[in-house]
């Protein structure tokens, strides 16, 4: 991804808009601005979107619900700006699908190496075809439905998963027949902390497998590919909702 990425900033300061609007137009980027959720929502049906820098706390829907509410449609890389510095905060913003995390006030360069990082680790990540309408992703009888984050089993009972479980399956199914390497995933499935570290996806996976296998043991659907990472055996067809 080079600097002709476009770049949607949302947030309900107008200096701030302006201020990273010249800085960024400055480094080569194409900007868009909002000022509030619905703003960002028209922008992104109006123009093809590359990154979003998001405030964390704006009138009407803050930068978590609309990220979380974003996170069911598009995978478009989102990086939160906040005056809430805790780590849980931070953790919080991560979990719901933010890509990273920039505390103010901050140094307009630091968030253009941000920029720069977000933007190269999604340019490596497996292409997939976007999604512009709500869909159901079904697998040997199995349905996981995006908008509502449910999983349903073949025999219609309703599979209980926690966020990073919905995530990292989420993932699968859409690379499917693809291998995935244990960074991949973390990025894929948003599952990136202050301190993540790639094995943290092994145990993700053991819990899952425990979830949709017959036989976790002896997986059908999420094969171990010897050091490379995982792959995903099923068929994926998409069924819109």
């Amino acid at each position: 991804m080079t600097s002709e990425a476009q770049i949607l900033v949302v947030d309900d300061d107008r200096e701030i808009r302006d201020l990273l609007s010249r800085f960024l137009r400055k480094n080569g980027y194409r900007v868009e601005l909002a000022a509030d959720g619905d703003e960002m929502m028209r922008a992104l049906e109006t123009a093809r979107i590359d990154l979003i820098v998001l405030d964390r706390v704006m009138p009407g829907k803050d930068g978590l619900t609309l990220c979380r509410e974003l996170r069911t449609t598009s995978r478009v890389p989102v990086i939160l700006l906040t005056l809430l510095g805790s780590d849980t905060d931070r953790i919080v913003g991560l979990e719901i699908g933010a890509d990273d995390y920039l505390v103010k006030p901050f140094n307009p360069h630091e968030l253009l190496a941000r920029i720069k990082a977000v933007l190269r680790r999604a340019a490596d990540l497996p292409f997939r075809n976007s999604v512009d309408k709500p869909t159901e992703a079904r697998f040997s009888g199995w349905s996981l439905n995006r908008g509502r984050r449910r999983l349903t089993s073949p025999s219609g009972a309703l599979v209980s998963l926690t966020d990073g479980e919905f995530d990292l399956l989420l993932a699968f199914v859409e690379h499917p027949q693809v291998i995935l390497s244990r960074e991949q995933l973390l990025d894929l499935s948003r599952a990136r902390r202050a301190i993540a570290f790639d094995r943290s996806i092994d145990m993700q996976v053991t819990r899952l497998r425990r979830r949709i296998e017959a036989n976790p043991e002896q997986p059908e659907f999420i094969k171990t590919v010897r050091n490379k990472g995982y792959v995903f055996a099923a068929s994926v067809i998409e069924v819109p909702t």
